[in-house]
């Protein structure tokens, strides 16, 4: 079989065996290649927040009818919301199970640096008053500025509503921002030519700083998010999918070169801009999609739910301490607050998880470091669960909305299997 290189997929493959060789081979060296997988992220997140706030601000402004807005805003909020929730039981349910915690040696944290994450959790306020503020911004251009994506959605949502509110007279400002939407993303076409670099350094970094022999010591815990993860896509995803007729698994195969990048980036927001280009091909309406994925960015992070959910169990079982039902039922109830809004870049989930341990002082909020070693390993996995999330999530609402066009060839399959039937 002839094995094409001009092919993104391909090429990002590629480069991922050379990294992790690179990294095995020359750790010093695969150690220092971090900077090209940032430089590629600092890329990708130049565009993010003019590409969010355009597009929702089309999608919105769009759709004219101010009741339909909001009809899509509330079932995706609510769609959010109900498999958030089952994310975080699964993550508790599977780790009460296996208890990979259970005889950890914790002597391990004397080495680990927590500092800037329990500086930076204690800095951020997570009470729901604070959480609301934190949404509005102090000002627009700086929220644009600071990439800041809570406070950009809800400007925009605003600048969608008072545009849709206007109808024709705010037609030239939608048409502007479509052109505009289209420069953007012809950016993004031209940082993607650099994608397989940026994961060829990221995976030598990963194995270079690491090693391969990090993975023994907390091999248990690895393995139990990837199963929780994978029985969360097939089990949870995949039900959802069959009830509104489409196969998870084709669908995983549809968005494999965002996965790809997702998995060598270790980052769900370098597949954002690609992610959403490739659900409208897939059959969502532009307004839908403009709407959905920006918002689930921030309210339907599925992996860093169940991440979140099982780390902190993981540290309590490593410290012996025996969280009773109704402490479970908390911690769950607060992670459903805490998970909110978290970035879909590395590092987030200790931020998110040390302020989370904050409210429950039997648990050593020292534990994270137990998981300084291997997070960048479990970060790729929970980053592709939040991207496979959204993207079912998208196509979900169109379909509720009516808003679902598939390709020609697409609907011409469907059309077969009826008739095979």
């Amino acid at each position: 079989m002839k094995i094409n290189f001009n092919n993104l997929t391909v090429r990002v493959i590629i480069a991922i065996i050379l990294g992790i060789g690179v990294g095995f081979l020359f750790p010093e060296f695969g150690a220092q290649l971090k900077v090209l997988a940032d430089i590629f992220i600092k890329l990708i997140k130049m565009v993010i927040a003019p590409i969010i706030f355009f597009t929702v601000v089309i999608g919105i402004g769009s759709m004219g009818d101010l009741k339909k807005v909001g009809r899509i805003g509330g079932k995706a909020l609510l769609y959010f919301e109900i498999v958030t929730t089952f994310a975080l039981a699964i993550g508790i349910l599977v780790v009460n199970i296996i208890k990979p915690g259970t005889g950890f040696n914790t002597s391990a944290v004397e080495g680990g640096d927590i500092s800037q994450y329990t500086t930076q959790a204690a800095e951020a306020q997570h009470g729901f008053i604070e959480f609301i503020m934190g949404i509005i911004p102090d000002n627009a251009v700086a929220a644009m500025a600071n990439g800041e994506l809570l406070p950009i959605l809800f400007f925009a949502v605003l600048f969608g509503l008072a545009t849709a509110a206007l109808g024709e007279k705010a037609a030239p400002v939608i048409t502007l921002f479509e052109r505009l939407t289209d420069i953007f993303f012809g950016i993004v076409n031209m940082i993607m030519k650099v994608s397989p670099i940026a994961a060829f350094g990221a995976m030598a970094y990963t194995i270079g700083n690491f090693g391969l022999g990090s993975l023994v010591s907390l091999g248990k815990l690895m393995g139990s998010v990837y199963i929780t993860m994978f029985l969360f896509i097939i089990l949870v995803l995949g039900a959802i999918t069959k009830f509104y007729g489409f196969s998870i698994l084709k669908f995983i195969a549809y968005i494999k070169e965002e996965i790809l990048l997702v998995l060598g980036t270790s980052s769900s927001e370098s597949a954002l801009p690609k992610m959403m280009e490739r659900l409208e091909k897939y059959g969502c309406s532009k307004s839908v999609v403009g709407l959905v994925v920006p918002t689930g960015y921030s309210f339907n992070l599925d992996g860093t739910a169940i991440y979140l959910s099982m780390a902190a169990i993981f540290i309590a079982q490593a410290y012996g301490v025996d969280l009773t039902i109704w402490q479970e039922l908390t911690l769950l109830g607060i992670l459903m607050l805490t998970s909110k809004g978290a970035a879909g870049v590395t590092g987030s989930g200790f931020i998110t998880l040390a302020a989370t341990l904050a409210a429950f002082p039997m648990i050593p909020v020292e534990g994270i470091a137990l998981l300084l070693g291997v997070d960048r390993f479990m970060s790729e996995a929970r980053a592709i669960t939040n991207l496979i999330g959204n993207g079912v999530a998208t196509v979900v609402i169109s379909k509720m909305e009516n808003e679902f066009h598939p390709p020609i060839e697409e609907k011409m399959e469907e059309a077969n299997m009826t008739v095979a039937k």
